[in-house]
């Protein structure tokens, strides 16, 4: 899940990779840093998501490189619709929440097919969704310290990670991007 505060775009995730109804591994990274500014959430196939990771950071690199100025996160975001929604019947099964900082925290939710939502509060994606909503929609408001965002971001995971057999993990993995970068951290 993703969220906007005042300065920054917080993100979080559980930890457990499932295969069918089996709890695969308890200690998985689902979170990626793209750029300086960029980082994203996965939702899906592992492969398929790995694969565009490596992908959208070699393009940030590139166009870093080429414009010789930091790719906006809106630029990472309407790229991997682009490559989602030219593959759609033979799709990659990946969901991803895109976050950070352009002028003012921005974040993105990106869907299978390539749809594109820019998101002005929070982002949710994968099983436990509708846990970690209720949570948000109860307690979330535009005016959250990073701190408060990070506590309301840990507390809708571990909503999800209470009630959803899909969820879970030893902790619950936390990403802040703000103007200093992304700051990666983990909440037991």
């Amino acid at each position: 899940m993703g969220l906007v505060t005042k300065d920054s775009v917080v993100l979080a995730a559980d930890m457990r990779a499932s295969m069918g109804h089996l709890a695969y591994d308890e200690e998985v990274n689902k979170i990626y840093k793209i750029a300086d500014n960029v980082a994203l959430t996965i939702a899906g196939s592992v492969g398929d998501a790995l694969t565009l990771v490596r992908f959208l950071r070699s393009h940030a690199k590139l166009f870093e490189i080429e414009r010789e100025t930091k790719i906006t996160p809106k630029a990472i975001a309407t790229f991997a619709s682009n490559i989602l929604n030219s593959n759609r019947f033979y799709p990659f099964y990946v969901q991803f929440i895109i976050g950070g900082i352009n002028q003012k925290p921005e974040l993105f939710d990106v869907d299978p097919s390539g749809g594109l939502l820019e998101r002005k509060q929070f982002a949710v994606t994968g099983s436990g969704t509708e846990l970690a909503m209720s949570v948000l929609d109860q307690n979330y408001n535009e005016n959250l310290s990073t701190e408060q965002g990070i506590e309301l971001a840990v507390r809708a995971v571990k909503a999800s990670k209470k009630r959803d057999i899909y969820s879970g993990g030893i902790a619950v993995k936390v990403t802040v991007i703000d103007k200093n970068g992304v700051k990666e951290t983990q909440q037991n």
